[in-house]
């Protein structure tokens, strides 16, 4: 049976990007890790990683192994945890993916108040709006709107989020506010592309099912934060999550039109890879996000 240091000793050589720094982990010299590395490669008889000056990069093989050892790191670490009755003084790095929009409003304040309680465990958040590999990237997971995961992930719901369209009170002094879908086309309709349906294609609630509108208008943007200034500065309507603008409705900045004629209604998921050993800062960060985002749920 393969030393279980082989997979750690490995673990710590990819997350730390070198020989020196992996051997001040596991309190090994350099040159003890580096011939560790070298023999587990010739009795693999496979090659593990790709070796340069600069930096280490994987192999295939390198891959596979890395992850039974991320998996190995992992297990010992929740043992540890378990035993030593830390509590409180849970300790690590959590890695998240999440999308801009979630990432700008609502994970700040459960990220800070998570940190008041927790505040050994570091949080790694990247705002990433593409479809991430939480596995090959290394993330512990990642909150996902819309589609549902692959079966290969376990999927907390979190809520479901309400999308609107709206326009500043200085648009609708220029043009009347639509009474129905049909009256899109007198209007300037400002286009997010982070969407599954498209860019401008907009949902809306039909006799048995909902049906789309394609609509028309003078700026499109992949960046939502964009898409509600430009709103705010009287340029055009807005698709949105509700959350984007909550505050903007709730001052009178922007005007919520069509309110029940509008279709697009998406769960938020918090993932994770399936595991029988999932850490226990991870469990309770999941279940902080859940407690968070349906204290927030007048905002969605």
């Amino acid at each position: 049976m393969r030393n279980t240091d082989d997979f750690l000793i490995f673990y710590h050589l990819i997350e730390q990007g070198s020989f020196s720094k992996a051997a001040e982990q596991v309190g090994l010299t350099k040159s003890v890790v580096s011939k560790r590395i070298t023999r587990l490669e010739q009795e693999l008889g496979v090659q593990l990683l790709y070796r340069t000056t600069r930096k280490l990069t994987l192999t295939e093989a390198g891959e596979i192994f890395y992850r039974h050892a991320r998996e190995i790191f992992l297990s010992v670490q929740e043992a540890e945890e378990e035993l030593s009755g830390l509590g409180e003084s849970l300790s690590g790095t959590i890695r998240l993916t999440v999308p801009t929009i979630s990432g700008e409003l609502i994970l700040p304040q459960a990220i800070a108040e998570f940190s008041e309680r927790y505040p050994d465990i570091n949080i790694q958040m990247d705002l990433d709006n593409r479809f991430v590999d939480i596995v090959e990237e290394g993330y512990d997971l990642a909150i996902r709107t819309g589609v549902l995961p692959d079966s290969s992930y376990i999927a907390r719901r979190l809520l479901d989020v309400h999308w609107v369209i709206c326009g500043a009170p200085a648009y609708f002094q220029k043009r009347p506010a639509p009474k129905s879908y049909k009256d899109l086309v007198n209007h300037n309709c400002l286009a997010y592309s982070y969407q599954e349906t498209g860019a401008n294609e907009w949902l809306f609630k039909g006799k048995s099912e909902p049906f789309t509108v394609r609509v028309a208008g003078n700026f499109t943007t992949n960046n939502a934060s964009a898409l509600r200034k430009a709103a705010l500065f009287g340029q055009g309507l807005v698709y949105v999550p509700r959350v984007l603008v909550a505050d903007d409705l709730k001052s009178g900045n922007l005007v919520e039109v069509l309110e029940d004629q509008v279709a697009k209604c998406l769960g938020i998921y918090a993932i994770y890879p399936y595991t029988r050993h999932q850490p226990k800062k991870v469990q309770l960060f999941i279940e902080h996000l859940y407690q968070c985002y349906r204290s927030n749920e007048d905002k969605f």
